[in-house]
């Protein structure tokens, strides 16, 4: 392994991609090997950092879908309470809607 420049076409799998990177990482120096190690604990980080605002992101995003589903059914309970002719306060109540949305239907 130590004569070979590059990873032979048959030994292209991870596993063996896996071995070649660990003996790769071996014969580095003291300084090499802690100048490596500190570049990947910033590449995971960035990492970890981008994971959780997307995350966060998707959370939102959710929250939104949720609230707006909310807003949905509302009118559509609102519009329904109106056809029948209940009193545009009461259906305020009921739904959480504004008397002015309630009158726009």
């Amino acid at each position: 392994m130590s004569r070979m420049d590059k990873i032979p076409v048959y030994l292209r799998k991870p596993i063996f991609e896996k071995l070649f990177s660990i003996a790769a990482y071996t014969n580095l120096t003291k300084e090499e090997k802690t100048m490596y190690d500190s570049s990947m604990k910033y590449k995971w980080d960035n990492k970890n950092v981008r994971d959780y605002e997307v995350g966060e992101a998707k959370k939102e995003g959710i929250r939104e879908g949720v609230q707006k589903g909310e807003y949905i059914k509302a009118l559509d309970i609102a519009r329904e309470l109106k056809k029948e002719g209940l009193a545009i306060e009461f259906i305020a109540k009921t739904t959480g809607l504004s008397i002015e949305e309630i009158e726009k239907l």
